[in-house]
This record gives structure tokens, C-alpha cells and sequence, in this order.
């Protein structure tokens, strides 16, 4: 896919990034998650936590539209204090397997050069996700915790 957009995320990105990070929830975890989880969900909701948390986040564009974004920070685990954190990675399933996670995945990469690694928390049972990040050469550390009743696992990757 040749006309993929990569590029940070300002104020106005809050309802492309909000609506990716809803409609993604849906698509990836009915079924994994309980399904008053789901029913929780709101669109209003993620806009709402895109619109007060727009800093450190890319947006992958295809024909004027959000399709994707990554976010990124500083770890937030006491045991990793030199690491980044990976805290999202959404695509919406109509544009998975053409290429935008790998490059939202690696423009977090470059922001977080200065730690000795980067972490990210996955759901064990989401195994696309799983070797996705396996594919990029993330590796399970041990570290797990249960998230709505279900186990979520961290991966790491080192530089």
C-alpha cells in the first residue's frame, strides 16, 4: 500500500484516533474479552481519551483517513526504569496486512532510542498480536498481569 500517511498527531486527530481505537476494540477483542466489556465501550469515550491525551502518538493516513496509530512513552513498569513503552498499536482490521503496523511500530522505535529497550503489554490469548510483536523481535520476559479476567503478558525488545 503506497499511500499510507505516517505522521505525529495533533488536537484535530482526536475523532480518527478515538473511532480506530473503538472500532479496533471491537474487531480484536470480541470473543477474547467478556462481553460486558465490549458492551462498555463508547465511541464518545476513546474520542474523549484521544482529545486529552493527544502527545506522543503517530497516526497512519490512507486517503485522508485515520486508520491507525501507535503511542508511545517512558515505561511505567518499576522494574524496566531505562526502557520505553509501547502502550498501543491499533489498525483497523480493513487495513491490517499491508504494512502501517510495522510502520507505526517503528516510529515509536525512534522515539525511544535513548532507553536500552522497549516494553509492551500484549493479551496472551491475541495471537496475532503476539507474533506480530515476536516478529519483530520482541521476546516474553515473564512478567504478567489479568486485565477483565484475562491474563496479559509483557514482551521486550532490547537494543
Amino acid at each position: 500500500m503506497d499511500n499510507i500517511t505516517i505522521r505525529k498527531a495533533n488536537g484535530h486527530d482526536a475523532t480518527g484516533i478515538g473511532y480506530v481505537h473503538y472500532q479496533s476494540w471491537i474487531e480484536t477483542y470480541t470473543g477474547l474479552f467478556p462481553d460486558e466489556v465490549i458492551e462498555k465501550l463508547s465511541l464518545e469515550k476513546s474520542v474523549q481519551l484521544a482529545t486529552e491525551h493527544p502527545e506522543n502518538t503517530y497516526i497512519a493516513i490512507v486517503d485522508e483517513k485515520v486508520v491507525g496509530f501507535s503511542s508511545y512513552l517512558k515505561a511505567r513498569d518499576s522494574d524496566v526504569e531505562n526502557y520505553g513503552e509501547i502502550i498501543a498499536i491499533y489498525v483497523l482490521k480493513a487495513y491490517q496486512g499491508k504494512g502501517i503496523g510495522r510502520k507505526l511500530i517503528k516510529v515509536c522505535y525512534h522515539e525511544l532510542l535513548q532507553y536500552q529497550g522497549i516494553i509492551i503489554w500484549v493479551l496472551k490469548s491475541n495471537v496475532n498480536a503476539v507474533r506480530f510483536y515476536e516478529a519483530e523481535g520482541f521476546e516474553f520476559d515473564g512478567k504478567r498481569k489479568v486485565l477483565y479476567g484475562k491474563e496479559v503478558v509483557r514482551m521486550m525488545l532490547k537494543f
